[in-house]
């Protein structure tokens, strides 16, 4: 589960961060995405600007390991073999 947690918070955390990137070089660039991203992650609005992007991409980070958490422990639960009880 540690791993998972890890790997999709590094992953979501990346895509966060490369979107708003891109938008400072490009004004235009992801900013649907990035006014979605906005109405969910309370201070990394779509304002181009470094601390911003690095406020999102963080967020995307927190966001993405508790996903990832919580989808590695529900495939844990429902992945174990049911055994019957002998009569």
């Amino acid at each position: 589960m540690k791993a998972l947690s890890l790997s999709v918070g590094v992953l979501w955390g990346a895509l966060m961060l490369m979107v708003g990137l891109v938008n400072l070089a490009v004004p235009s660039y992801g900013m649907d995405f990035l006014r979605l991203m906005s109405s969910i992650y309370p201070g990394a609005d779509t304002t181009a600007t470094l601390g911003r992007v690095l406020l999102g991409a963080l967020y995307g980070f927190v966001d993405g390991a508790i996903c990832g958490l919580v989808l590695g422990f529900l495939y844990d639960a429902f992945s174990h073999e049911r055994t019957v009880l002998p009569k």
